[in-house]
């Protein structure tokens, strides 16, 4: 399982009734629809990070640390501070990780699954997110001042690669503040 800071590209979609009668706050779909307006105008973004790495063959979690840069529409740099040599960049289609203590030095083509989140989470709406995922909006957050939802792929092809994620989004703003994948 992994942690990090991050954002949220959310859009708007209709609003459910069950979901209003679960939470006393905003349903998915108006926080969602919350998101999107904070968003739409974000063209730059700086945040601090923390990737927690846990696994039963880890006697403790691997804590990593770093400074995370975005500009839109696809550039993304991760900048770690701790371990402080490590640089993960996405620039359009391609991802490469640089990391030469651990002489990794890697360059991968992430375009499909950039397409994926571009169609997903920033072009599409709450609707179609429910067609590909089962999405709980929690009545409450582990993390004060935020709404937690939990996604579960209903596709074995995405199960495959994200069994499920976490989001945890700020009250205030509708944007992102944490993820667990």
């Amino acid at each position: 399982t992994a942690t990090a800071l991050a954002e949220l590209a959310p859009s708007a979609a209709a609003q459910r009734p069950s979901e209003r009668a679960a939470s006393a706050g905003p349903t998915f779909d108006e926080l969602y629809r919350q998101g999107q307006a904070a968003n739409r105008n974000i063209r730059t973004l700086t945040a601090r990070f923390v990737e927690t790495t846990t696994k039963a063959l880890l006697e403790r979690p691997i804590v990593e640390r770093g400074l995370l840069y975005v500009e839109r529409p696809s550039r993304v740099a991760l900048h770690y501070t701790d371990p402080p040599d490590r640089r993960v960049v996405i620039d359009g289609k391609w991802m490469t990780t640089l990391w030469p203590s651990m002489k990794v030095n890697q360059r991968m083509n992430v375009g499909r699954a950039q397409e994926q989140v571009q169609k997903y989470f920033v072009g599409g709406d709450a609707g179609e997110l429910r067609r590909i995922f089962d999405i709980e909006l929690r009545p409450q957050s582990e993390r004060r001042g935020t709404r937690e939802l939990i996604m579960l792929p209903k596709r074995k092809q995405i199960r495959e690669s994200l069994a499920r994620l976490e989001l945890w989004v700020d009250e205030g703003s509708g944007l992102l503040t944490a993820m667990r994948m």
